[in-house]
C-alpha cells in the first residue's frame, strides 16, 4: 500500500504562487500514476491533475491547465502542484492520491492540505 502525506498549504492572496509537495512511500510505487485532486466547501472532489511516475507523462483538468504544473522528483520519492496564478475559486482542501496506473481508481489517498485564496 503507498502511503500519502500532503504538506505546504496555507493562505495566499489572488495571483500568487504555492507549491504543496506530496511525499510519497510505499512498496513499487513506480509503477503507479500519481494525481491530485481537490475538494471546496459544499462541493464534490475534483480532479486536478495526474502524472505517470515512471515517465513524467502529465494530464491537467481544464480548469487549471496553464495554471498549475504537476511533477515528481524521484530521488526525493515526493510529488508537487505548482500553482500559479491563483483564484478565490481554487480555495480548497487539496488531496494526493495514487493508483496502479493499470486501473482507474485511485486506491490510496493523502490526508488533505488546506489552500485558501484570498481576493
Amino acid at each position: 500500500q503507498v502511503q500519502l502525506v500532503e504538506s505546504g498549504g496555507g493562505l495566499v492572496q489572488a495571483g500568487g504562487p504555492l507549491r504543496p509537495p506530496c511525499a510519497v512511500s510505499g512498496p513499487t510505487f513506480g509503477t503507479y500514476t500519481m494525481g491530485w485532486f481537490r475538494q471546496a466547501p459544499g462541493k464534490e472532489r475534483e480532479f486536478v491533475a495526474r502524472i505517470i511516475w515512471s515517465s513524467g507523462f502529465t494530464i491537467y483538468a481544464d480548469s487549471v491547465k496553464g495554471r498549475f504544473t504537476i511533477s515528481r522528483d524521484t530521488a526525493k520519492s515526493t510529488m508537487y502542484l505548482q500553482m500559479d496564478s491563483l483564484k478565490p475559486e481554487d480555495t480548497a482542501v487539496y488531496y494526493c492520491a495514487a493508483r496502479p496506473t493499470a486501473i482507474i481508481t485511485f486506491t490510496s489517498w493523502g490526508q488533505g492540505t488546506q489552500v485558501t485564496v484570498s481576493s
